[in-house]
């Protein structure tokens, strides 16, 4: 939830989601108050539109590397990646 030109439409789909009971974590600006704290944030910093996305994206990598880690996956041999990297 980046403060973004899409920021209200985001916020409607987390309003939806907590009111099924959905227990979402959320990647929000560091300047964003809006959030309560029952809320699961990751926090980042907030920067020009075109620069969000790859300060973003740090958080989601480290949080699907540890979620792997503790399922007991190899992070280092992911399944069918030779298929899907093939270059003829």
């Amino acid at each position: 939830m980046t403060e973004d030109s899409l920021y209200k439409k985001v916020r409607s789909a987390l309003e939806q989601v907590t009111a099924r009971k959905g227990m979402p974590i959320i990647i929000a600006n560091d300047t964003d108050t809006s959030l309560s704290e029952s809320n699961r944030v990751i926090r980042v910093p907030k920067t020009v539109d075109c620069l969000q996305g790859l300060l973003n994206i740090i958080p989601l990598q480290l949080l699907s590397y540890h979620l792997a880690v503790a399922k007991g996956f190899d992070v280092d041999m992911p399944r069918n990646l030779a298929k899907s990297v093939t270059v003829e």
